[in-house]
């Protein structure tokens, strides 16, 4: 058989046995760009392979693509001229490729066949051949590196370049809360104070809810209401203190005691319960547990000095008999004497005058005694009176002032003072008698002592506090050396101060006669200690009401005297 060979014409390619050398050759090279062709389309599969085409050359077929079609729409009437011809050509070719596009881009762009996607080499436009493998990389960045001379010698003593490690990637701060799990098993989180924060709560949608009318105006009517029974309460507490109705109720109140808490406050760390009902359970006592106040270790405070070493007196001298005293007087003044015997001795000192006296008159003077007795007498008693009046004198310069008894008083008590401060009340059933009045304010300033005497038509209440030498003697003055049954007139003229006493507060009755005070009596009502004084100076105050007394003495915080001397009978 014949060598099959393909022409072309003005038809297309068709099979020619009759064909040259060189045709044979021309048309090898199509049907190689052809493959290469079909290779590149993504619609190969509606198209004729390749094998098949050349099949179809051998058997003197021509191809389906450019062979010529035979439907009406594709009839093209033979052209005259070889413009035409070739003109004609290219519509064809051009109605094929374009029929081929439009069904590839009516599919889908993932799926086989028509609709898989254009190949990489088609979709790059252009020629169709491939990049060179020395481009393909240009797109990315690579450091640059530097060329050095590919010797021996060099390649040898060239220093390793190490590879700079890849930059690290910050991590992104966690913005988000704890998760549920991490808040259960956190023993340091506290439910109470994150809870709003550890966990976010889902905000529920609230329904619209209107006020009823005339709400508003019936809370502030309440209010109103209220505030007007609190005024009214107050002014008729008022109206009762003014006329001493409250007494009575104010006793009764003070002695009320509270019902007492749950569980006590030194406890609440050691019971894991609101009470001790559950006190027998174990697993209710927090002693061995985390949360225990009690730990395995032990305080150790700072030692801190007793304070009574800061306000220990000093110590006094020792107090002598009368023949200790005289001893120790002969042998001071034989020392002096022995003393004077060597100065005169070695010319530093006069010897001083014979001391004369009656008893030593003739053996002193001897002849001048007896030439004139009366004139040695009477010199003899010259000098014994000035001798004395010396004695006198130096016994004046030795006495302390006025000022100066003053001040040692004064320092002595305050010494005393320091050493503690001593609290006593007494009650006393009537101080009509103003020689007891003058009698307790007078004593309390003279041994600076600090208090209120109150005085009511009930009873009177005397408070006083000071160092413990002054209690002490004020104590016996209270309970003894004072006559409380005693009374006397009063010693005020008319015209003064007198006038200005209630009634009760007078020695005097109503007809003139003399209190009877037979069973007027003075009680001590406490004895104690305090850490300071809690008045500034002695004072007095007349008080008609208990409402009056207690306010007098809550300045102090001492009302509570008021009440315990009130309860004793």
């Amino acid at each position: 058989m014949p060598p099959l060979f393909v022409t072309q014409g003005p038809q297309g390619y068709k099979s020619n046995p009759g064909a040259t050398t060189t045709t044979r050759i021309n048309s090898l090279k199509s049907v190689q760009h052809l493959l290469l062709h079909n290779k590149a389309q993504p619609y190969t599969h509606n198209l004729p392979p390749a094998r098949h085409l050349i099949a179809d050359m051998d058997r003197g077929k021509a191809s389906p693509i450019l062979a010529p079609r035979h439907d009406s729409s594709s009839r093209v009437a033979k052209p005259e001229s070889a413009a035409d011809k070739l003109a004609a050509l290219k519509a064809r070719v051009a109605a094929a490729v374009g029929s081929s596009k439009a069904k590839v881009g009516g599919g889908g762009g993932g799926g086989t066949g028509l609709n898989a996607p254009p190949h990489p080499i088609l979709a790059r436009g252009g020629l169709n051949v491939d990049l060179h493998p020395a481009l393909q990389d240009l797109g990315q960045y690579k450091a640059s590196k530097s060329v050095a001379p590919k010797f021996a010698t060099s390649i040898g003593n060239a220093r390793p370049h190490p590879d700079k490690p890849a930059a690290k990637i910050k991590k992104q701060l966690d913005l988000s809360g704890p998760s549920a799990e991490e808040t259960r098993n956190n023993p340091y989180f506290d439910i109470s104070l994150g809870a709003q924060t550890a966990t976010l709560k889902n905000r529920h949608s609230r329904q619209l809810v209107f006020n009823q009318k005339g709400k508003y105006i019936q809370q502030a009517t309440a209010l109103r209401r209220q505030a007007a029974l609190e005024a009214m309460k107050k002014r008729i507490a008022e109206s009762s203190r003014k006329i001493g109705i409250d007494e009575d109720l104010d006793t009764e109140k003070n002695y009320l005691i509270e019902a007492p808490p749950e569980i006590e406050w030194w406890d609440e760390g050691l019971v894991d319960a609101k009470n001790y009902d559950e006190l027998d359970d174990p697993k209710k006592l927090k002693i061995d547990t985390a949360d225990s106040i009690i730990t395995e270790y032990i305080q150790h405070p700072v030692l801190l000095e007793p304070p009574q070493e800061k306000n220990m007196p000093a110590p006094k001298p020792m107090f002598l008999t009368s023949k200790e005293q005289a001893k120790l007087r002969r042998q001071r003044r034989m020392a002096e004497l022995k003393e004077q015997q060597a100065k005169i001795r070695l010319g530093f000192e006069p010897a001083p005058p014979p001391k004369v006296k009656k008893g030593n008159l003739m053996r002193v003077l001897g002849e001048e005694a007896v030439k004139d007795p009366t004139a040695v007498e009477a010199r003899v008693n010259r000098e014994i009176a000035a001798r004395h009046q010396t004695h006198v004198e130096m016994n004046e310069e030795r006495k302390l002032t006025k000022e100066q008894r003053h001040e040692k008083l004064a320092l002595n008590q305050e010494k005393d003072a320091a050493k503690g401060i001593k609290l006593m009340v007494f009650k006393i059933d009537n101080l009509s008698n103003g020689s007891h009045r003058f009698k307790i304010s007078k004593n309390a300033e003279q041994m600076a002592l600090t208090g209120i005497c109150v005085m009511h038509p009930r009873f009177n209440l005397v408070i006083v506090e000071g160092g413990e030498h002054s209690i002490r003697q004020y104590r016996k003055l209270m309970l003894q050396r004072i006559d409380w049954t005693e009374n006397s007139p009063t010693r005020i003229k008319e015209g003064t101060k007198a006038e200005a006493l209630q009634d009760w507060l007078k020695a005097e009755d109503e007809k003139g006669e003399l209190k009877d005070m037979t069973l007027n009596k003075c009680v001590l009502v406490f004895e104690g200690e305090e850490k300071a004084r809690a008045f500034r100076k002695w004072g007095s105050k007349v008080c008609e009401t208990d409402s009056a007394a207690r306010d007098a003495l809550t300045r102090a915080k001492m009302e509570n005297f008021w009440t315990l001397a009130k309860s004793m009978k």
